[in-house]
């Protein structure tokens, strides 16, 4: 028999609610003055703020040593930040895994006592909840990312009024907001039709495209475009100021965390703002996952695998945290460019495994690198090279796969010895 490090779980005085958005059912389960049994008692609040904090009297009064709720929608949030700062244990847990056994009724208040009763047994785990900091920090770079996604819309529909009016700027410049551009449109938009007279608005190199840019601006752009061309544009200005200014917020709350962001500096293909990013959604305590795989694990960029009856299958990652997922794929993208270890890395799974599933081994390795230089101060990031895996595998594989083929041939043992100079 094997022996397991499991100790009986059990939770004296435990609360669990089941929440929504004007009310909450909270369920108080205690000891009963009667052996092998349990006391409880089902109340109903409203969460405005007095009501929470009636709550809150209420389970201080019971001696509530954990209150749990679900994840439901943004509704937990109000909950859990107000418990947590009356000084109470709260555990937010994930709906899939407190779900109700089937075939029976399903009311706000069996939700309560369910969630009391699986709580009080130990047979959940919380999920992570970060502290104050990093949470204010992910509100910032995740609007932060919203608003130059919004940006980024907008410049398409720019791009997409223009094509309209027979404006072929984006096919001959990058950039068409630009400094060439930006100067081509705003004359555009005071009434300057003229290819010829536009085109000559080309700065620096953009001026070896001058008759291409003539015939790119040959078009019907009228009033009509120009009133939406001005608007887009003031949107677009607009937004970006607001970058601006989120950065600066979010440079501010970054002060606790700038050693940890610069460590992540380090790593090729991380900038900055990435770092920032990976910090806010996975924050700097890494003692809440006690290996690299579990921080892998509960980025979802691990396979899951599915074992019944003696045949394994393996399975989807599953859905993890999106905004975490689109950091790491910007950051696999800049690797796949490089002539690093992990560039060469992924080139090497494309070829074998395709692009989707080296992304995500590849974010995998990156999240392996990050939880490294955030469990350790001290520890710095040390790129291995592009012949990485020619100079220490695939040359021992060669070597080896030679000296097996040598021996079927010979039927002999086969010894290397060190070439006489």
């Amino acid at each position: 028999m094997e022996e397991v490090d499991e100790l009986d779980q059990v939770v004296d005085r435990v609360a669990g609610l089941d929440l929504g958005k004007t009310g909450l059912v909270a369920c108080v389960r205690v000891p009963s003055d009667r052996s092998g049994r349990r006391q409880q008692e089902v109340r109903s609040y409203d969460t405005f703020s007095r009501s929470l904090l009636e709550l809150a009297d209420w389970l201080r009064a019971e001696r509530v040593s954990r209150v749990a709720m679900e994840a439901t929608s943004s509704y937990w949030k109000p909950v859990f930040y107000l418990l947590e700062a009356e000084g109470f244990e709260c555990w937010l847990l994930n709906p899939r895994h407190v779900k109700h056994l089937p075939g029976r009724p399903k009311t706000d208040t069996l939700d309560a006592v369910w969630l009391a009763k699986v709580v009080e047994r130990g047979m959940c785990r919380p999920s992570l909840v970060h502290p104050a900091p990093i949470r204010q920090l992910r509100d910032l770079t995740r609007y932060r990312r919203t608003l130059i996604q919004d940006q980024t819309r907008e410049k398409q529909r720019l791009e997409k009024l223009l094509e309209d009016a027979q404006i072929k700027l984006s096919s001959v410049i990058s950039d068409i907001l630009g400094v060439s551009g930006r100067e081509m449109l705003e004359a555009m938009i005071g009434g300057q039709r003229n290819p010829r007279v536009l085109a000559q608005l080309a700065r620096t190199r953009m001026r070896t495209k001058i008759g291409v840019l003539e015939e790119a601006l040959t078009g019907h752009f009228t009033d009509h475009h120009a009133f939406l061309t001005r608007t887009m544009i003031d949107r677009i200005d607009r937004i970006g100021a607001d970058v601006e200014k989120v950065n600066a917020a979010i440079e501010e709350a970054m002060a606790p965390f700038r050693s940890a962001a610069q460590r992540l500096d380090e790593i090729t293909g991380i900038g900055i703002r990435s770092a920032q990013e990976l910090i806010a959604e996975i924050g700097v305590d890494m003692t809440r996952f006690p290996t690299p795989g579990h921080l892998v694990s509960w980025a979802k960029f691990a396979p899951i695998v599915h074992q019944s009856a003696a045949v394994t299958r393996a399975g989807s990652t599953g859905k993890g945290n999106p905004w975490l997922g689109g950091t790491l794929g910007e950051v696999v993208a800049g690797l796949s460019r490089t002539h690093t270890f992990l560039g060469e890395r992924y080139r090497r799974l494309v070829r074998r495994r395709g692009k989707k599933r080296a992304i995500v081994a590849l974010g995998n390795s990156v999240l392996k690198i990050v939880w490294h230089l955030l469990s350790d101060p001290q520890a710095r990031y040390q790129d291995l090279g592009e012949d990485h895996y020619i100079t220490r595998h695939t040359t021992a594989r060669r070597r080896r796969t030679l000296i097996r083929d040598l021996e079927l041939l010979t039927g002999q043992h086969v010894t290397l010895q060190p070439h006489a100079a």
